[in-house]
C-alpha cells in the first residue's frame, strides 16, 4: 500500500508530551504538570493524593465485537461495569479491553499511561470518547501527560475545550456504578 493511501494516524509519529503541553499552551488552556515516580495503577497513583487536587482518572480502552473503539474515562475510584456498560456507551455487543498494539497506535501511549490526552494522536477519530459524569463534577480534572510519569492538571472547562480542538466531542455519560 502506497504510503498516501495509509490513514493519517499509520504514518503521523504520536505526540509528545512537549509536544501536547506546548499545543495547550498554544490554546491559552491553563494546564499545570507535576512530574513523580512513574505510576502504573490507580493504586499506585492514591499516594498522590493531598498533594494534587481535584478528579483523578481511570481510564477504560475498549473495543466492541465490531471493532469500535471507546475510551471510557472515569474518577479513579468509580466502578465500571464491563458486562453492561456497552449498553450505556453504544458499543456493539460485550466490550473487552483494547489490544496494547491498538493502544499504541490510536493514542500513542502504552498500557498504564492510557489518558484522555492521548486522543491528540487519534487523528482519523477511530476512537469514541466517553467522559463519565461523576468525572466532570469536577472543577479541575487530572490526567497523565501521554506518559505515567507525571500528572497535568486542567480545568474541565479547558479539558473540553482541549477536545474540541482535536475534534473529539465527548459523550458525558453516567457510565461508572451502573
Amino acid at each position: 500500500m502506497a504510503a498516501h493511501d495509509r490513514k493519517r494516524s499509520e504514518i503521523m509519529a504520536a505526540k509528545t508530551r512537549a509536544e501536547l503541553l506546548a499545543f495547550l499552551d498554544q490554546l491559552a488552556l491553563e494546564a499545570t504538570t507535576i512530574d513523580h515516580p512513574p505510576l502504573y495503577t490507580v493504586a499506585q497513583s492514591q499516594a498522590l493524593r493531598g498533594t494534587i487536587d481535584g478528579g483523578h482518572t481511570k481510564n477504560l480502552f475498549l473495543k466492541d465485537k465490531k471493532g469500535s473503539y471507546f475510551l471510557v474515562t472515569v474518577e479513579e475510584d468509580a466502578t465500571v461495569d464491563l458486562k453492561s456498560i456497552h449498553r450505556t456507551i453504544g458499543a456493539s455487543g460485550r466490550v473487552s479491553f483494547g489490544s496494547a498494539e491498538a493502544l499504541m497506535r490510536l493514542l500513542g501511549v502504552e498500557p498504564g499511561s492510557v489518558t484522555v490526552f492521548g486522543l491528540i494522536n487519534d487523528v482519523d477519530n477511530q476512537v469514541t470518547l466517553v467522559l463519565d459524569a461523576g468525572l466532570m463534577r469536577h472543577e479541575l480534572v487530572n490526567c497523565h501527560p501521554l506518559t505515567n510519569d507525571a500528572t497535568t492538571q486542567i480545568a474541565k472547562e479547558d479539558l473540553l475545550r482541549f477536545l474540541d480542538a482535536i475534534g473529539h466531542e465527548p459523550a458525558i455519560l453516567n457510565v461508572a456504578g451502573q
